[in-house]
Formats: structure tokens, sequence, C-alpha cells
């Protein structure tokens, strides 16, 4: 031990403030270029999902779709918390249906509050719907449930560790941050995986499935 502090000090022996300053300097501006670069990455994103032709994405859903049913053949989960498609999204509506008909409680996210975790509604296809506050797709008679024991959550992108990258709104971290922590499965196209680090309060999901997946 030398006793030489690891904190540079000014001539007067306390910390420099210069020092100090520029640190915090630094750790904005790095935290300036992460966000810009996953904003970069969100629009490329969208852009390759938005490029899919119409017909390979309801392949596509259909085959992410048949998956979902294998994982609920094996799991035989009573309530599952499901999503409205947007902006692209695997539109899975017609597996929904098929669990709905199988005698699976199906639920949807709501959003009461922002920086909250989600709330869920029971959902019934073909049940009147009515756009909330943000346009997202609501039954027109809010049923509100227990948070369901496995979620189907779209991502705009995932990574090969099972990283979900979103929107930006932290609804779906904030929900699994909750005990007991539901089965994840997140819902994405193939084209859709990408590099990119997580934060401490990501939550890696349990599984991903795409049109590749394939569930025994």
């Amino acid at each position: 031990m030398t006793g030489e502090s690891r904190i540079p000090c000014g001539s007067d022996g306390l910390p420099d403030s210069g020092a100090s300053v520029a640190g915090t300097r630094q750790d904005v501006e790095k935290q300036a270029a992460e966000q810009a670069n996953k904003a970069a990455l969100r629009k490329a994103l969208r852009t390759a999902r938005g490029a899919l032709e119409p017909a390979i994405k309801v392949q596509w859903d259909a085959q992410i779709g048949a998956q979902v049913v294998a994982w609920w053949r094996l799991r035989q989960v009573g309530s599952v918390g499901v999503y409205w498609p947007l902006a692209g999204e695997p539109d899975l509506r017609a597996t929904y249906a098929e669990l709905a008909k199988a005698g699976v409680q199906l639920c949807l996210p709501v959003v009461m509050e922002r920086d909250a975790p989600l709330s869920f509604v029971e959902w019934t296809p073909g049940e009147p719907m009515i756009p909330d506050e943000m346009g997202v797709q609501v039954p027109a008679e809010l049923r509100f449930v227990a948070r369901p024991p496995a979620l189907l959550i779209p991502c705009l992108g995932f990574n090969d560790e099972g990283y979900r990258l979103g929107y930006g709104g932290g609804y779906y971290d904030r929900t699994l941050e909750q005990s007991p922590r539901p089965h994840t499965l997140g819902i994405a196209y193939s084209n859709q995986q990408a590099v990119f680090p997580h934060a401490p309060h990501d939550v890696a999901l349990d599984v991903i499935v795409t049109e590749t997946t394939r569930i025994t």
C-alpha cells in the first residue's frame, strides 16, 4: 500500500472537484450515446419489420402461433397474458382464439398509470374493443384480474442472451420485477435479433419465439 489516494486531490488535499465534474460529464455523455444508439437500433428494427412482405408476415405469424400453442400444450396454464398487435408486431389473434376455445383465460395488459407495472384485464376474442389514451385497443368493459402466470411479450428486438428491446416505456420491465415472476415468451420475427447491451434492471425472457423456433 503506497498511501496514495485513488481519488484525485487538489493542492489542499481535498478531492479535486474538477475531476468529479469531468467524471459526471463523461457519465452523462456515455448515457446520451447509449440512448442515441438504442434509438437508432429501434428505428432500424422497425424498418426491417415493416419491410416484410404481407404474405411472408402471415406465414410467419402462423408459424409463431403454432409454437405458442405447442408451448401451452406442454405447460397447460389456465391463464395467459397476451397482447394486441401494433405497428407490424406478429399478429397472433388466430392463436388467441384457439387458446380461448381450449379453455384458456386470456388477459390483455392495460396502462393505468405511467412509471408503474402493467395491470391486466380479462379478454374474450370478439368482444367490443375501444382505444385507450395511448391508442391501444382494450376491452370496452375492463374486468381486472390478477397478473397471469405466463405472458406473451412482443419484442421490437432481442439478443442471443434472451434480453428484449422494447419501445422504451419500461412497462414490462416494471411488471417483471414483481414476485412471483411470470413465465415469459418473447414474440418476434427472426430478423429482429440484434446486438445490444442490457441494463442492470433488465430481465431476460424465458424463451424467445420466432418463426424458426421449434418447441417440443
